[in-house]
């Protein structure tokens, strides 16, 4: 009989859909073996018809299957899952994405299904330990990653090391109000994420007469064809990043600012116009030893996030 190979394992806890990969390290080289995804059945949760456990058991259930299917065993394995939660407890608090998840005892729960040692982390967390250790911030000691995606968040590797705050709350800078008014973002108009997320771009779209179910792609669309509307939010969306960088330089000293999402996709559309923000904003000292780049990973960084959380974090 075949001698039994130990894997890495990442979860990817999602509002839409989740996803299980199985991972092997040559050091510090990592080598996705396999994946599988399921739907998480939002509508379900909501209408209490799925219970949180229920989706935990599916992970057990798709982990079992791809460890038979590779003649493997458990090492150490990553969780990865919108907040607020509690890293150190690996408790998931009550992620508005999936309702229903309220104190969901996550890292107990898995750690007694698999018999090894779980870690748990935000999904921007996770994603900036990817890029830091295999996609545009490798090789880099302070980087931060920004999301740009539904929402907006950010994840801080400083020092050489992840900083997750008092509460797991560091890197909220969707949160913060850049206008008196603006697009709405994390419950707040006029915050950086109502300008610099998906449905923040979206919703400046509509407030400049474009229809109102274009999508920040489709506007983006609209943007490289040459439609000055859409060219106009893409140029607010840009403007408003740049200050929001400009005070991340400032504070932080990053070597690399990481950004995934709209921005990896549109990022020609975005860029011109946060950089000159960024010059014009930003301490030269800080602002000229920082690169602003997009996901070295791109659309398979959430294969490696959680992974990365099960061997490095």
């Amino acid at each position: 009989m075949a001698e039994q190979q130990e894997y890495y394992i990442g979860l990817d806890i999602g509002g839409t859909k989740c996803a299980v990969t199985l991972g092997k390290f040559e050091g510090d080289e990592l080598t996705i073996v396999d994946k599988i995804k399921f739907a998480t059945n939002p509508e379900e949760l909501q209408r209490g018809k799925r219970a949180p456990s229920e989706v935990l058991d599916e992970f057990v259930l798709q982990t079992q299957r791809l460890l038979a299917k590779h003649n493997g065993v458990p090492k150490r394995v990553g969780i990865s899952c919108g907040g607020p939660l509690d890293s150190k407890r690996g408790i998931i608090l009550s992620p508005p994405n999936l309702p229903g998840w309220d104190r969901v005892e996550a890292v107990a729960y898995f750690s007694g299904a698999f018999g090894v040692e779980c870690v748990l982390q935000n999904d921007a967390n996770a994603c900036a330990v990817a890029e830091w250790m295999f996609g545009a911030g490798k090789g880099t000691q302070n980087m931060i990653f920004l999301t740009f995606g539904t929402g907006l968040g950010a994840g801080l590797i400083l020092d050489g090391r992840l900083y997750s705050g008092t509460s797991d709350m560091a890197g909220e800078i969707g949160h913060v109000r850049c206008e008196e008014d603006g697009p709405v973002g994390y419950g707040k108009a006029g915050s950086f994420e109502g300008f610099c997320s998906g449905g923040g771009i979206a919703q400046l779209g509509k407030r400049l007469g474009l229809p109102h179910d274009m999508t920040a792609k489709e506007i983006a669309d609209g943007a490289y064809a040459g439609d000055e509307t859409c060219r106009e939010v893409y140029r607010i969306s840009g403007e408003k990043l740049g200050k929001m960088l400009s005070i991340l330089i400032d504070l932080l000293n990053p070597e690399a600012v990481v950004i995934g999402g709209v921005f990896a996709r549109s990022s020609d559309l975005l860029l011109p116009y946060a950089e000159e923000v960024v010059r014009r904003e930003a301490l030269s000292y800080s602002r000229d030893v920082c690169r602003i780049l997009p996901v070295g990973l791109g659309e398979f960084v959430g294969d490696y996030s959680a992974l990365a959380l099960a061997r490095f974090a």
